[in-house]
């Protein structure tokens, strides 16, 4: 579904806070197909007057949706790119160009190998130049964009410190194609595709900021944990500090979006400033609470004259007295802590997150990694094992990326050692071994594990995970392992959610037919796993649905964080409480996934350890009930229900 970027009543008030225009689409795959259908149009027009169409193009995680979709269009509708000459906005440096990870690998992966393009007519940066070349090279790069009469349309995303292209903070508006040094964060945020930092490079060669604003059109898109950046780059000031924001001085740019990126938009986080609304209940909590933040005031001290100085004079005039709606706003929050995330059994609380009844209740934790339930739910997930629910846990994918070789060789090591200390033939596990050492000592950079290695190392996770399990106190065959297909590439890269992946998920549904289901609702894991993860349980409990099951009409669904971010507070429907002592033992927990300590491949551009990272969102959200007048705990785990 789309938002409109404007509605009569507000168009103006808007219009005042973003300075570039925005496209919002429920989803990234539909701002994807938006995007991909405009730059079809753009080689169709071009066509029809035989001109060529000159196109920017982007890398990373954002465009590959979009580029799916072109792909799609070509074999399915006979869009053709034969006229179309390509320009890449960047590339690393230096680097092979048949590396996995080097832009040139990219873009062929992706979309060149598979349309009807001119080879010739693809231009990409050149890591593979000796440093002296560069320089030549990047003047070269500039006159061939405008030999091709420059670029008609340019695909940009936006990096979480607000680079475009390689321009990271500081690059000059009067910038060209350049050799230039990547930020730190942006090197943390990509390495990702490397497993660890250090082997990411140092250097890249972009488009300059000026090269980029020679476009006739720009097309930026952003998904995921974006939001902060947005916001910035669409409502504040233009400075060189956040290079996207130099995109306000451009004619003919928008801005394509998905819900969740766009959430920091004042006409969402504030709606009340940017025109009349409806005002809900949902709605004055969030104006309530934002406002008691923004002026470090509990909920209860705040007054007439704070609602009025705050653009809030509309909702007095609509609710009355300040006091009333301070008192509303202090019981929504309240009614949403409780220690007891399954019902209290006997209790009748109309106003209680959970029902009482049924008790006991089947539950099921949808863990995407197979430490996320830990990580992101411990505490919850302890209290529901201790106060007597039949809890199940479901291991969406084996995680076997994430572990590091080196656990490989020790976990071997220990396999051959344990058989010898037995006087159990060691000959196969030696081998296995020996292959292993082998394999490990050659591997390339970009090199895929051998099937025996990727096995040993969802093995590792595996019994990491078990071991959790039974730590909560979990008897036996409470866990399942659904290995789903979708995750099992063996790369960084995975598929999109498919048949199987859904058939698997309703048949342990069926089986197990749930009171509660809990999954992980972060949208911000850098490689998209939880987003595909989520996306298959929402399918699967449809098509339950709609087969017409009896149970899942009782079957509520609760949404939890993972490692990368917290709830808005406004948005949280169930807290539940943490004791100091519960918080070490979920810390404990959390620590016996040993192959994801200290040193984690693909970790994104937190630095901080799991625990910590957990720790320290959990304590966050119960300061921020403590500052809105709530009693202060010392960590919190928050939900949100989804409705289906």
């Amino acid at each position: 579904m789309r938002t409109n970027n404007k509605t009569n009543n507000n168009m103006s008030m808007v219009d005042s806070f973003e300075k570039i225009p925005c496209e919002i689409f429920s989803n990234a795959k539909e701002g994807s197909r938006y995007a991909a259908k405009e730059i079809a149009a753009l080689i169709k027009e071009k066509q029809s007057k035989g001109e060529k169409c000159v196109l920017g193009l982007a890398t990373g995680s954002t465009p590959i949706s979009m580029y799916a979709e072109l792909v799609r269009m070509h074999k399915e509708e006979g869009l053709s790119f034969r006229n179309v000459i390509t320009f890449n906005l960047d590339e690393y440096y230096p680097i092979d160009k048949d590396a996995y990870q080097s832009y040139w690998s990219f873009m062929h992966r992706h979309l060149f190998d598979h349309i009807d393009i001119d080879k010739a007519n693809i231009h990409i940066p050149n890591g593979e130049l000796p440093k002296e070349a560069i320089k030549a090279h990047c003047m070269e790069y500039e006159q061939m964009i405008e030999d091709a009469g420059g670029i008609d349309l340019q695909v940009l995303g936006i990096g979480n410190n607000g680079h475009i292209g390689f321009n990271e903070p500081g690059s000059s508006i009067f910038s060209k194609t350049r050799l230039i040094n990547l930020d730190n964060s942006t090197r943390v945020a990509n390495s990702r595709e490397f497993q660890n930092i250090a082997k990411v490079p140092r250097l890249a060669l972009t488009m300059g900021i000026s090269t980029i604003m020679k476009s006739k059109r720009i097309i930026l898109m952003a998904w995921g944990f974006k939001a902060q950046i947005i916001a910035k780059t669409v409502e504040g000031d233009v400075t060189e500090q956040v290079p996207a924001s130099i995109l306000q001085q451009h004619n003919n740019c928008t801005f394509v979006l998905e819900e969740n990126t766009a959430s920091e938009l004042t006409r969402f986080k504030s709606p009340w400033l940017t025109g009349q609304i409806e005002w809900t209940p949902k709605m004055i909590k969030r104006a309530v609470v934002n406002m008691a933040l923004k002026l470090d005031k509990p909920v209860l001290s705040l007054t007439a004259v704070d609602y009025n100085e705050n653009g809030l004079g509309d909702l007095l005039v609509e609710q009355g007295d300040a006091y009333e709606i301070n008192l509303q706003v202090f019981y929504l929050l309240r009614d949403s802590i409780t220690g007891w995330p399954g019902g209290k059994p006997g209790a009748a609380l109309p106003t209680h997150p959970e029902r009482s009844e049924p008790y006991p209740k089947r539950c099921i934790i949808f863990s995407p990694h197979p430490d996320d339930d830990i990580i992101s739910m411990g505490g919850t997930f302890m209290r529901l094992h201790d106060q007597g629910h039949e809890v199940h846990v479901a291991y969406q994918t084996s995680g076997n990326i994430a572990v590091t070789d080196e656990f490989v060789t020790r976990f071997l090591d220990f396999a051959v050692g344990f058989e010898d200390m037995f006087g159990m033939d060691k000959h196969k596990s030696e081998k296995i071994l020996s292959d292993a050492d082998k394999f490990l000592a050659g591997k390339k950079k970009n090199q895929m594990d051998t099937p025996e290695i990727r096995s040993i190392k969802g093995l590792i996770r595996r019994c990491e995970a078990k071991a959790t399990c039974k730590y909560v106190g979990l008897p036996e065959g409470r866990w399942h392992f659904q290995n789903l297909p979708f995750y099992e590439t063996g790369t960084i890269e995975k598929k999109p959610m498919g048949e199987e992946d859904v058939i698997v998920t309703m048949e342990l549904l069926r089986k197990i037919k749930p009171h509660q289901v809990y999954c992980a609702g972060d949208l911000a894991d850098p490689h998209g796993t939880h987003k595909v993860c989520l996306d298959i349980v929402f399918e699967s409990l449809r098509r339950i649905k709609a087969a017409g099951d009896d149970w899942v009409k009782d079957c509520w669904v609760w949404l939890y964080k993972g490692a990368w971010q917290e709830w808005d507070i406004a948005d949280i429907e169930m807290a539940i409480p943490m004791s100091p002592d519960q918080v070490m033992k979920k810390r404990f927990g959390i620590f016996i996934h040993q192959s994801q300590k200290d040193s984690v491949p693909f970790q994104g551009t937190d630095l901080r350890e799991f625990w910590q990272r957990a720790e320290d969102r959990n304590g966050n959200t119960a300061g921020l009930y403590a500052s809105l007048g709530l009693t202060k705990y010392a960590a919190m785990e928050a939900f949100v229900r989804w409705h289906y």
